[in-house]
């Protein structure tokens, strides 16, 4: 019992936010972030749609089990088109030009889903209480 409480607050396991599939041509929410505002989610689509329409493959944004959001890429074998030099540029140009976007669903995350106090998620982020996200 007290097991399960434990793995409630902290996950083993990566948990997806999002992701897009240039091969289907599908885009995917998951639904247990639906408390997002719709500004946000709408981003997050047009960041994974437009990341595979221009790279290819697969992308899924997810956060591992500290809370942190990861991009995840992958391409069939037989994929030619599959930008792979494009993808890692792609993915750093989001964690620069996005980076308040993704620092805040790491922190809503965190807080959200973790259980974790504010002082916590700022810990973890890297940050303290009254620090400015801009100064780190």
């Amino acid at each position: 019992m007290e097991e399960k409480k434990q793995k409630d607050r902290e996950p083993e396991e990566t948990v997806v936010l999002c992701g897009a599939n240039s091969y289907r041509q599908k885009y995917y929410f998951n639904e247990k972030f639906n408390r997002l505002p719709e500004s946000i989610r709408q981003e997050l689509q047009i960041m994974c749609v437009m990341f595979t329409e221009d790279i290819g493959g697969v992308l899924i944004l997810e956060f591992t089990p500290d809370g942190s959001l990861e991009f995840k890429v992958e391409a069939d074998d037989n994929d030619y088109l599959f930008d792979e030099i494009g993808s890692g540029l792609k993915i750093r140009q989001y964690q620069r030009e996005k980076r308040e976007l993704l620092e805040g669903l790491e922190m809503y995350y965190r807080i959200a889903f973790l259980g974790m106090s504010s002082s916590e998620a700022l810990a973890a982020a890297g940050l303290s209480e009254g620090e400015d996200q801009d100064e780190a």
